[in-house]
């Protein structure tokens, strides 16, 4: 039987490729709202980070998310990730 190859995604805080199991999805809905996606198969525009609060951090500082969903991220949605990080 032939081999997988692994889906490697980039995290937008410290710009590593990994494997697709080993981030957290953040994705951005329809209605503008975003939200930590922990089975990966929500619908929208999604965007990856390690599971830890360092990377969300770094994706905060050089604006990661920003760059990925294409519009302003607000300060209170970075505090609200990592919350919601720290109680997974």
């Amino acid at each position: 039987m032939k081999q997988r190859k692994p889906s490697l995604r980039r995290c937008t805080g410290c710009l590593e490729m990994m494997d697709k199991r080993a981030l957290v999805r953040v994705v951005l809905k329809q209605d503008g709202g975003i939200s930590l996606d922990p089975t990966g198969k929500s619908p929208g525009r999604g965007a990856y980070v390690c599971k830890n609060a360092e990377c969300l951090n770094k994706a905060a500082g050089h604006k990661g998310l920003e760059r990925s969903f294409k519009c302003a991220v607000p300060k209170e949605v970075y505090e609200k990730l990592k919350n919601e990080l720290a109680g997974s």
